[in-house]
């Protein structure tokens, strides 16, 4: 499960194209199980290719935050969910007062480090996409690069990646505070 975490998301990338494409591993499985309306061209269409490449992003993330969730449960005491039980807690109250709080922590930096990947993504949707079809997975990283390499306008290249920078930084300092607030 690990393992999309430590693979060079170049080949990741490379992986990805292959399975999503028109005769790939995933339209050929849809097409076997009788589900060939549903097979698509699943980068090269609009509505489908910035979904595909998010997951893409969340396969490559979730052995990380598994990892750290599971260290996170590994540390909760185990008399917190025998003393919930004796009193009368179900599995949910269980999960909602105990398990949640405990892990705060590993979720914040499980929501710090996927979000700064998904905001600042580059190389897979480079290797699978392009940027395209169209615009459609043009996304910032992306298009500092072609404004930088391709047409030669390095100062706005790095306006807008100062611009990313401080999206980034919105986005990540609230995650923050909600893993500080209630200690």
């Amino acid at each position: 499960m690990f393992i999309p975490q430590v693979i060079p998301l170049v080949a990741a990338g490379i992986i990805w194209s292959w399975l999503f494409a028109s005769t790939g591993l995933i339209n050929q499985a849809l097409r076997a199980l009788g589900l060939g309306r549903f097979a698509t061209a699943w980068l090269g269409d609009y509505h489908t290719a910035l979904p595909s490449v998010g997951m893409i992003g969340a396969w490559v993330e979730i052995g990380l935050c598994t990892m750290l969730l599971l260290a996170g449960m590994a540390k909760i005491d185990g008399s917190l969910y025998e003393a919930a039980r004796l009193d009368g807690a179900g599995p949910i109250r269980e999960f909602v007062s105990i398990t949640l709080p405990s892990v705060r922590q590993e979720i914040v930096v499980c929501l710090t480090v996927t979000i700064i990947a998904a905001l600042s993504s580059f190389d897979i949707i480079y290797i699978s996409t392009q940027g395209g079809p169209g615009n459609s997975t043009m996304v910032p990283g992306l298009q500092i690069f072609y404004l930088a390499f391709t047409e030669n306008r390095i100062g706005v290249a790095s306006a807008l990646a100062v611009v990313l920078m401080v999206l980034v930084l919105a986005v990540i300092l609230p995650v923050q505070r909600l893993g500080r607030n209630e200690e």
